[in-house]
């Protein structure tokens, strides 16, 4: 009887010890089990990208097809950096550069080697039904328009304007309505940084808030209306495109790659008097351009199937190279010298220093 309790103890032991010995290499994680496939969440931008690339890497390899899911940049790096293990996502997709405090916080949860890989450019957009006013709208203008609180006396006030003509002489006699991603979106981050941001600065009050108080500039540049004018419109920007076609009168906003494959039904307004083109927004001329990332968990590379093919394959030439398969779904691809300095960096798995912000 003793022996038979101290054998049942010692299995008792080893099973334990092993499920401890997998956890701790990535395949267990909250009581599931290992994975079979890649998971890749994020963007909604890079999310056409990174299913395409899926649908390549299952096809030429035969393995399971990257489960890819659009929760927005801020979602998709929260669960990315939420812990390590088969329960969290193996790459976070970005339309922005991952934050210093979301750094911060992958580090406390474990993931504490990151490699980000940027796969191309996108350029934010603001478009409208084909049959509608054509736009040629300022940064500040745009600002204007749609800020929350806009400078008036000494102090600020709720913004009231109604019109886009009444925000500037010029531009459409049409209410202002705007059709955009929300807060967990990094398209949003774009733009509030690209186009509220930059405008506000033009702004001579605003200029001087900034001077005095920066955190206070940023927070009333990046507030947006909450009285109609702007409407999240959640993460899917192909229902905006849809939005847009019913609601003639209304500006949608998100990212060039669905301009480019909806231009039968939509068009882009100019910023500045720049048009969104793959070549004023891969030379920076267009205003609201930005890039567009993938980070990789180094640990869980060897451990994941078909992680590393994965990931090499987002980079390869076939894909996010000029001519690429990546290029017909709208994704501006890199200059030469820097994509084959990714390459490089998707080879040797280098991890990324800390952001400076």
């Amino acid at each position: 009887m003793r022996l038979t309790l101290l054998l049942t103890a010692a299995a008792v032991a080893l099973t334990a010890c092993g499920q401890q010995q997998t956890a701790q290499k990535g395949q267990v994680s909250g009581g599931g089990g290992a994975r079979t496939q890649v998971w890749a969440a994020g963007s909604s931008t890079v999310f056409p990208f990174a299913t395409r690339v899926a649908e390549t890497v299952a096809r030429t390899t035969g393995g399971s097809a990257a489960k890819v899911e659009s929760l927005g940049t801020g979602g998709g790096i929260k669960l990315f950096c939420s812990g390590t293990g088969a329960g969290y996502p193996d790459i976070a997709t970005a339309s922005r550069a991952m934050k210093k405090s979301e750094f911060e916080a992958c580090q406390a949860n474990g993931v504490t080697e990151i490699v980000e890989l940027k796969i191309g450019f996108d350029g934010i957009v603001l478009a409208n039904a084909k049959a509608s006013p054509t736009f040629d709208i300022s940064r500040e203008q745009i600002y204007r328009a749609l800020a929350a609180e806009v400078p008036q006396g000494s102090g600020f006030a709720p913004n009231t304007a109604a019109t886009w003509s009444a925000v500037a002489p010029g531009l459409p006699n049409t209410r202002i309505l705007a059709y955009g991603p929300p807060p967990t979106s990094g398209t949003r981050d774009a733009f509030v940084e690209l186009a509220m941001e930059k405008g506000a600065e033009k702004v001579e009050a605003m200029a001087a808030l900034k001077k005095s108080n920066e955190d206070e500039f940023k927070a009333k540049a990046h507030t947006l209306r909450r009285d109609g004018a702007w409407v999240d419109s959640g993460e899917n920007d192909n229902a905006i495109v849809q939005t847009l076609e019913k609601t003639p009168n209304a500006v949608g906003v998100f990212g060039y790659s669905f301009l480019e494959n909806n231009m039968d039904k939509v068009k882009a307004a100019a910023v500045e008097g720049v048009a969104p083109t793959f070549e004023t927004i891969s030379s920076g001329q267009y205003p609201l351009s930005r890039s567009l990332y993938i980070y990789v968990k180094k640990a869980n590379v060897g451990v994941t199937p078909g992680l590393r093919e994965y990931v090499n394959a987002f980079v390869s030439d076939a894909a996010a190279g000029k001519g690429g398969y990546l290029q017909q779904r709208g994704l501006i691809s890199l200059p030469a010298a820097e994509h084959d300095q990714v390459k490089a960096a998707a080879q040797a798995l280098t991890p990324m220093a800390a952001p400076a912000k």
